[in-house]
């Protein structure tokens, strides 16, 4: 099984808002490709809504994170890419609805926000992407 640490407390920095400033780990790790708002169908969720293909996003990640044996705790580091950065408070609260339970009482993983000019299509406004520390 793997072995990682969430680091928030570095000394002369503030307490990150919901996110690690590090994360160490031991074992494997996979690096998953950026997860857009497509159904099982290759359909896209939400048009328009960012919420509804915030939460689409993650649960394609979530399928790949729990087909490598892994699962939310075990995400080192979460990507995000989006359209707009004032919109990051409706990230934050779909990823707290969506990841915080299966967390408990770690912290959020490491994270980046980057704000694109576009993504692979128009009508997708977020892709977020994860580094796994996979159990053995």
């Amino acid at each position: 099984m793997p072995v990682h640490d969430r680091i928030i407390a570095v000394s002369g920095l503030a307490p990150p808002p919901g996110y690690s400033h590090a994360v160490t780990a031991t074992g494997r790790l996979a690096f998953v490709s950026g997860q857009i708002a497509l159904d099982t169908d290759g359909q896209v969720v939400g048009i328009g809504d960012l919420a509804v293909q915030t939460e689409q996003a993650l649960t394609n990640l979530h399928r790949i994170i729990k087909s490598l044996g892994a699962d939310w705790p075990d995400v080192l580091k979460l990507g995000w890419y989006l359209l707009d950065v004032k919109d990051v408070q409706i990230i934050r609260e779909v990823r707290n609805r969506v990841i915080r339970p299966a967390l408990g009482d770690l912290p959020n993983p490491a994270s980046t926000l980057v704000q694109v000019a576009a993504l692979v299509r128009p009508e997708f406004l977020v892709e977020v992407d994860a580094v796994v520390a996979v159990p053995d």
